[in-house]
């Protein structure tokens, strides 16, 4: 699902994401990504699939304006990520928790209520509708150091989905999740689909893109090598050796 000339822009646009770092006197710069694009269409649930080490994180990093590409853009329904505007639009779940450690749950979710600029009133029930739903209600009051890795990415569900966004990136959303965050991450992504919301999931379990996604991108050291459905991708359990190692599908950039 690349660009187009259709009128309505997708909902998010990555084009020519370049990323390279480690550069110095003694050593060329190392290329984490080269030349990445790629187009989420407004509605649409579109999966991002590599072995660790792709570049797959830093993709949805630059998408969320977590980190600067070295070159190229993105676009969220057309609009610079450099704008507030578009970077309102997005909810972002990364592979790690950034918050805070001695702080709690509750007031981590009200202060990021109060940054989305949530309705006053309306705040407070949303976050303790989230904690409710995520099974952390009982334990917001406890600093987030003291979670464990599967309430953290529960938690994190919960920030990422707090102001209804638009365009939802989920890094790795399943690594770590215990179960009772399947059943979160699946509430969550039901109801996001409900309303419209547009999807960019990156993993490197095949599970999550055939569970969640309609269209997959493949990335091999920084590179989209394939495209197409879970299915064509996917078939008959097609071991992941195979689909990195084999070449360009119809439809590949």
């Amino acid at each position: 699902m690349s660009s187009s000339g259709s009128a309505t822009p997708p909902a998010l646009e990555l084009k020519g994401l370049e990323m390279r770092y480690g550069r110095s006197l003694f050593r060329p710069a190392k290329s984490v990504l080269r030349g990445v694009s790629l187009s989420v269409p407004a509605g649409a649930s579109i999966g991002l699939i590599g072995p660790n080490g792709s570049g797959k994180s830093s993709v949805l990093r630059i998408a969320a304006g977590a980190q600067r590409a070295t070159k190229g853009g993105v676009l969220i329904f057309g609009r610079s990520l450099e704008e507030k505007s578009a970077r309102a639009r997005l909810g972002f779940l990364s592979d790690s928790s950034p918050f805070p450690p001695e702080l709690s749950a509750r007031s981590v979710l009200r202060l990021l209520a109060a940054l989305h600029r949530l309705e006053r009133g309306a705040r407070n029930r949303r976050c303790e509708d989230l904690l409710e739903r995520t099974g952390l209600a009982a334990e917001a009051q406890r600093p987030l150091g003291s979670f464990s890795r599967g309430m953290l990415r529960r938690f994190g569900l919960a920030q990422a989905f707090l102001h209804t966004p638009d365009v939802i990136l989920l890094d790795e959303p399943t690594a770590g999740l215990d179960a009772p965050g399947y059943g979160v991450l699946e509430d969550f992504l039901g109801e996001a689909a409900r309303r419209g919301a547009s999807l960019l999931l990156a993993s490197h379990n095949p599970t999550d893109l055939t569970s969640f996604t309609g269209h997959v991108f493949v990335l091999l050291d920084g590179r989209i090598t394939r495209q197409g459905s879970p299915q064509e991708l996917l078939p008959n359990g097609r071991g992941m050796a195979e689909l990195y190692c084999s070449g360009p599908a119809k439809g590949s950039p």
